[in-house]
């Protein structure tokens, strides 16, 4: 089995190319978007797909570790160089679907997860090459989260976990919780062996460090800023809820999740063969009115 990752810079998003035996599978694919001139390109996508060209790589599943809000999922894109790879996701998708559904006003927008091929399960074992992917349900960040385990010994995290030296996701999105992300940890993630590989969903590089994506599960239980195997549930809750309250919406959240909840699909385009993102005003009490 072998393991290649590609950097996206602006959203700092690791994206996994993880194959064997000529077969691959592709975890959380960037479509990249620049907001200020509502701009789509392929910069990220196009690293994929050569790297799969040039190792004779067949597509066999594309993973979301969740409904990403800091990018577009690229997902579409590689389904359309490889159209019988299964695009697959943890099953409670659903509540993120109906949530947002209700935010964006999506009427034509199916809250049942059918825009995914695959919907998974804590049982669903998919297999690739002669490896085996066990999914693991880690909510806490969406309620939809789930970390893939590959091969025994590789666990790729998604936006539960990030390195050691800058914590855990957030908890302060619709439906999150610090209570369930501590859970995810401590009673999941932290109870496996711990020589097991984590290799995460973003690196902040903090201060200005090189980039960093894997850690062990020994590390992050005695190293981890935020969330040590020590750490308290009530410590973390706590931290987590002050830490959440002052953190800045990530910047692509509008644009991302609308999208993401439809499997990286982008509206339907208009008469004039245009797409159209929406995006909700919040708006404050008249002038006059208090």
């Amino acid at each position: 089995m072998k393991i290649e990752m590609i950097f996206d810079k602006a959203t700092f998003t690791l994206t996994y190319i993880v194959s064997s035996n000529e077969e691959a599978v592709i975890i959380d694919p960037v479509w990249n978007y620049d907001q200020a001139s509502s701009r789509l390109s392929t910069q990220s996508i196009d690293q994929v797909l050569n790297y799969l060209k040039n190792n004779d790589l067949k597509v066999k599943y594309i993973l979301e570790t969740h409904a990403h809000a800091d990018h577009l999922s690229g997902a579409q894109l590689v389904k359309k160089k490889f159209p019988n790879a299964l695009l697959a996701i943890g099953e409670k998708i659903t509540t993120v679907q109906k949530r947002f559904k209700k935010v964006f006003n999506l009427k034509n927008i199916q809250e049942d997860g059918e825009q995914f091929d695959i919907l998974l399960n804590e049982s669903s074992v998919l297999s690739f090459g002669d490896v085996e992917i066990k999914t693991i349900f880690t909510p806490g960040h969406t309620p939809a989260c789930c970390s893939y385990l590959i091969g025994e010994k590789h666990l790729f995290t998604g936006d539960t976990l990030f390195m050691p030296d800058f914590g855990t996701g957030r908890c302060d999105f619709p439906d999150g919780s610090a209570e369930d992300l501590y859970n995810s940890v401590a009673d999941k993630i932290y109870k496996l062996d711990e020589n097991i590989m984590i290799y995460t969903g973003h690196d902040y590089q903090p201060n200005g460090r090189e980039l960093r994506y894997c850690a062990t599960i020994k590390e992050q239980k005695e190293e981890n800023i935020q969330l040590k195997a020590s750490t308290s549930k009530e410590e973390y809750i706590n931290f987590r809820t002050e830490r959440d309250a002052v953190l800045s919406a990530p910047k692509l959240l509008l644009p991302s999740i609308q999208v993401n909840i439809n499997a990286g699909t982008l509206p339907e385009p208009e008469d004039n063969k245009t797409s159209y993102l929406k995006i909700p005003l919040k708006q404050t009490p008249e002038i006059g009115n208090g």
